[in-house]
């Protein structure tokens, strides 16, 4: 085998066989099997549930509950997108592996843009509604990015 092809074949062989040995650094982003960003999508979902609850608490204790609801809204907005994008990757993926989608794409999209529009909804309703802090809205929001960087870096890691 070339020096070449042979780059190729390793990131080849990494995706289709999670039992073989941990890539390290970069080679482990490209090794990145479906199960694999199945799994750190959950681990990022979990992390933002359990920083949200934690930091929500925080916030009620410091300064009321207004900011903690919003601080609340945007972590729970924060963990429904990263499951809707798990969602999205499922079928991108099973439209790539020329598999038969979970479900019709145009249902899928019609769904992605409906919890879109209630996502903006839950955020003009917490705006409106609890009159707390945007900053407390805002930092919930960013938890999701947050999740990911922190994954994308023990990922990095391993």
């Amino acid at each position: 085998m070339s020096e070449e092809s042979q780059p190729a074949a390793v990131v080849s062989a990494a995706r289709q066989s999670p039992a073989s040995a941990p890539a390290t650094g970069l080679a482990g982003l490209a090794g990145l099997t479906d199960e694999g960003l199945e799994a750190l999508l959950k681990r990022a979902v979990r992390l933002i549930v359990i920083v949200g609850l934690l930091a929500t608490a925080v916030l009620w204790l410091a300064s009321g509950w207004r900011n903690a609801a919003m601080l609340a809204t945007g972590a729970a907005i924060s963990a429904a997108s990263i499951y809707e994008w798990r969602r999205l990757i499922r079928i991108l993926n099973s439209k790539l592996d020329q598999k038969q989608a979970p479900r019709g794409v145009a249902v899928s999209l019609f769904f992605l843009v409906l919890r879109l529009t209630v996502f903006a909804g839950a955020i003009y309703g917490s705006l409106k509604g609890f009159q707390g802090s945007v900053v407390a809205l805002l930092c919930g929001l960013g938890l999701a990015v947050v999740a990911m960087v922190w994954e994308a870096v023990r990922l990095l890691r391993d």
